[in-house]
């Protein structure tokens, strides 16, 4: 077995110590942005026990009315990046026309949707237990020009 050089040994030792340096400033200082090198919050808190549970999601409405899921399946747009985009939709509904675009492009056959919408079903907590109720709240809305 061969030992490692001076050199070799001051470079591994150099890593390790870059890498301790940025994991102990990044648990300091660091966002989920940071990650691996930050703290990831989605598993380190927890809501307190009676906070409602919230549930997104995208729907839309076609030109018969009938209310239309708008998952991955439906569209190809995954709910994180429609959750992680969520304030940039409320800012400009009409983005939502992307969302009503994709829709149709995999459906092509289908009645054209006439509104696209994000609700968030938040479902009642208490004592860290589902109380079954559940209210829907629409934060953002787009309806095509008719």
């Amino acid at each position: 077995m061969e030992t490692l050089t001076r050199r070799g040994r001051a470079a591994r030792l150099g890593a390790t110590a870059l890498g301790l340096g940025l994991l102990l400033a990044g648990t300091v200082w660091g966002t989920d942005d940071h990650f691996p090198f930050g703290p990831f919050r989605m598993y380190s808190t927890s809501d307190p026990p009676d906070a409602a549970a919230p549930d997104t999601r995208v729907e839309g409405v076609d030109r018969t009315g009938a209310v239309v899921d708008l998952g991955q399946d439906a569209t190809g747009i995954r709910r994180a990046e429609i959750e992680g985009q969520q304030s940039r939709y409320v800012a400009d509904p009409a983005r939502l026309r992307q969302v009503a675009d994709a829709y149709a492009e995999r459906h092509p056959d289908a009645a054209e949707l006439v509104e696209v919408r994000i609700v968030i079903r938040w479902y009642g907590i208490e004592d860290s237990r589902p109380t079954g109720r559940w209210r829907d709240e629409t934060v953002v809305s787009w309806r095509a020009d008719r």
